[in-house]
Order: structure tokens, then sequence, then C-alpha cells
């Protein structure tokens, strides 16, 4: 992992395409801008992990078939 010290209004460049902005800092809340082609998708990294618990929580639950049979779809 690289680790970089930025100050307000400084950027990293990632592969000459996808710009890391340091918008603003205040306190422990630091505020980044992300500039990238529209083909890469750009994600919180919790909700990524929470939707991943929800699915396999959702894949480890058992369903009664016969409750399935008397469901109207």
């Amino acid at each position: 992992m690289l680790i970089l010290s930025r100050k307000r209004g400084q950027s990293i460049l990632i592969n000459n395409d996808i710009e890391i902005y340091i918008a603003s800092i205040e306190g422990d809340n630091i505020k980044v801008g992300i500039r990238a082609p529209e083909d890469i998708v750009i994600l919180r990294k919790e909700l990524v992990e929470e939707v991943q618990a929800n699915n396999q929580e959702a894949s480890s639950a058992h369903v009664d078939p016969n409750l399935l049979k008397k469901m109207k779809f």
C-alpha cells in the first residue's frame, strides 16, 4: 500500500486518467473528489461490504419449499 500526504487543493494522479483531489479538510473529515473515465466504477468500500454481507446472509437462509409453492407470482 502506498501512503501519501496531501494538502487541501492537491491531487494524486493514477494511470494518467484518474485524479484523486483533496477538496477540503475539516477536523477528522476529508472531502475527496475523484475524476475518472465513465467506465470506471467508484464505490464506497463500506457499502460494497454491506451488500456482500446481505447477499451472503440471503444465500444462506433456509427457505421452505412448501411455502414457495403457496406463493402467487
